[in-house]
């Protein structure tokens, strides 16, 4: 079998896509500490400690062993992909409002945002629900994981299994969303809620479509 030899220009990306010096630094900084005072942690000198910082010089395992003692962080911490933070915002002009279950004289709207959410973990949708409505009770659709209610105006009526509740304005419900579950407006105006189901890791059939 051909073993083709390490691409040293790949070795060299993999080492700066890692940021050791920054994250050293950081680390350091974070801990209000000196060069002069780590390197009497370490055994390394500030000169040395230095070029790390800057990207100069790359650590041995063995001086990269001595940091991580130091710090009280794993070897692997120096090599794990960092996080990035965002911020994604939906205007409420490009939301969609899809009317459910049918366009005429429906029981409710759903305006779904969970594109806002990077891995799809959270299905967050606000949902307004109409009094008088001819249309059969909301059916929730079930998962594997969980739903939050909050209620925003109005009163909703939940049904979950044998158990009926209402909800009123400023109401929180925690459920469990594998159970069968009935929403409906029991109030004379219009009941509106935040819902946000959350499936347990592994579950892909996420709200899709501003449906709840």
């Amino acid at each position: 079998m051909d073993i083709e030899p390490v691409d040293p220009d790949a070795v060299e990306l993999m080492i700066g896509e890692s940021r050791i010096g920054s994250r050293i630094k950081q680390l350091r900084l974070k801990r209000s500490m000196g060069l002069v005072e780590l390197g009497q942690l370490t055994g390394l000198s500030a000169s040395f400690l230095s070029q790390l910082e800057t990207g100069r010089v790359v650590p041995t395992l063995r001086n990269l062993s001595r940091l991580s003692l130091a710090f009280g962080k794993d070897l692997s911490y120096f090599f794990q992909p960092e996080k990035h933070s965002f911020f994604r915002m939906q205007r409420r002009k490009d939301r969609v409002r899809l009317p459910q279950p049918r366009p005429t004289n429906p029981s409710h709207i759903a305006e779904s945002f969970g594109i806002l959410v990077p891995d799809r973990s959270l299905g967050p949708c606000l949902a307004e629900f109409f009094p008088d409505s001819d249309a059969p009770p909301f059916e929730a659709r079930v998962f594997q994981g969980h739903e939050m209610i909050y209620m925003l105006t109005g009163a909703l009526e939940v049904e979950f299994g044998s158990r009926t509740e209402l909800l009123e304005s400023g109401d929180v419900a925690f459920l469990d969303a594998g159970a069968p579950r009935r929403m409906q407006c029991s109030s004379p105006e219009p009941a509106t809620a935040l819902i946000i189901s959350m499936p347990f890791r592994g579950e892909r059939d996420l709200p899709r479509n501003g449906r709840l």
